[in-house]
């Protein structure tokens, strides 16, 4: 892409006109398109009548399109998706839909979200089931993930827990390997250990393939690297699991029901794990958004790019004295994380944002956070990477 390019493309994001932008993972920018479409949409629901017989065909529609959509990004089809409000949402249905026994058996690792970690707690409170928790974090830079997590299964084990990109430190989990040792495993139950991805940092920015990967479950959302509105994102469920995966959160869209009106089982497909009205118009915000990051470029495009642009900045970052990368080598996704010697890390957020540079703290590792789009220029990341020698080099002096 020319530079002519990038910036034509980047003046559709107004909010990058006037701040340098690195928490694409925490909240992507909305674009003026997707923007365009969720007011346009509102303005169309009212002018027909927001619940009308029209209104209704028309939120079908959008409903479906924005799964068919969803579903080109995941490789998969769309009837095994089921549109929710975001990642956690779509990863407690999930977790609250398995038939726990007592002394059933889930894994997941040490670097998931506290949202998940949460859950998890909350279900081996109900339901007695017994929790391990595999030390993913130390495989950054050397070691097998999927020896790993291979060591912690057990007979008892009904579902593992994992991140496909970590939150805090951007490592890409070898997805598709995971679920095939999780399938070697025989287990008390007869049934296949089940896996459920936390995608929250992978949909945007991973090219997918997923019904190739065997993976059962996963959660995502709309308002991150796809650059969309809060409140859309999604799960996919595998039509294997969706055999056994009962419905928790249960609402009119998720049910047939009979000439009176009267519920007679689920919908055939993963709208049986939606519930009830939503503020659709921010369907077509979704929608838009993943068009136009389409016309950028493909999936495998995109991902390329947000390399290129991670790498370059991991490279000069590891340059300034008193900053340490966690990662050893170039990362493999866009989350660059760091540390400083000083431990400051509040600090030097703070001191950054003072800077119109937005970035975040991790606590778990503690470090900084900068997520590095295909959006990013070479101009954020220097200015990025300026501000933090200078932070560095007061540190010292002080």
């Amino acid at each position: 892409m020319s530079e002519q390019h990038r910036q034509h493309f980047r003046a559709q994001f107004p909010a990058l006109a006037n701040k340098t932008y690195f928490n694409y993972g925490g909240e992507g920018p909305l674009s003026q398109t997707a923007r365009d479409a969720i007011l346009q949409s509102y303005d169309r629901l009212q002018q027909m009548g927001p619940f009308s017989m029209k209104a209704n065909v028309w939120v079908q529609e959008c409903a479906q399109t924005l799964r068919g959509a969803i579903a080109t990004e995941l490789g998969v089809a769309p009837e095994t998706v089921a549109v929710t409000e975001d990642v956690t949402a779509g990863c407690n249905v999930a977790l609250w839909g398995i038939d726990w026994k007592p002394g059933d058996a889930l894994l997941m690792t040490d670097c998931e979200h506290p949202g998940v970690i949460a859950t998890v707690r909350e279900l081996q409170h109900r339901f007695n089931i017994e929790v391990s928790v595999c030390p993913i974090l130390d495989t950054l830079n050397e070691g097998d993930p999927v020896e790993v997590i291979s060591r912690y299964l057990t007979p008892k084990t009904r579902l593992v827990v994992l991140s496909h990109i970590l939150w805090n430190t951007g490592q890409v989990l070898p997805l598709a390997d995971i679920v095939t040792a999780c399938r070697g495993v025989s287990t008390e139950s007869g049934q296949p250990i089940r896996v459920l991805a936390d995608a929250a940092q992978s949909v945007g920015v991973l090219p997918l393939k997923l019904a190739e990967s065997g993976v059962d479950f996963y959660a995502f959302t709309g308002h991150k690297w796809l650059c969309g509105p809060e409140g859309v994102g999604g799960l996919y469920v595998s039509p294997e699991a969706m055999e056994s995966l009962r419905p928790t959160f249960i609402g009119w869209r998720g049910v047939e029901v009979d000439g009176t009106g009267q519920p007679t089982g689920w919908k055939p497909d993963a709208r049986r794990y939606e519930i009830a009205t939503s503020a659709y118009p921010l369907y077509a915000g979704l929608t838009a958004a993943i068009e136009l990051h389409r016309q950028w470029g493909t999936a495998e495009e995109r991902y390329r790019q947000i390399c290129r642009s991670s790498a370059r900045l991991w490279e000069k970052l590891r340059e300034i004295s008193g900053v340490t990368c966690l990662r050893t080598s170039p990362p493999e996704s866009g989350l660059v994380s760091f540390t400083l010697d000083s431990g400051t890390h509040k600090n030097l957020v703070v001191f950054l944002e003072g800077r119109s540079i937005m970035t975040r703290t991790i606590l778990d590792p503690s470090c900084v956070r900068a997520c590095v789009h295909y959006l990013t220029s070479e101009e954020e990341s220097d200015r990025l990477v300026e501000s933090v020698r200078e932070f560095t080099a007061q540190s010292g002096n002080s």
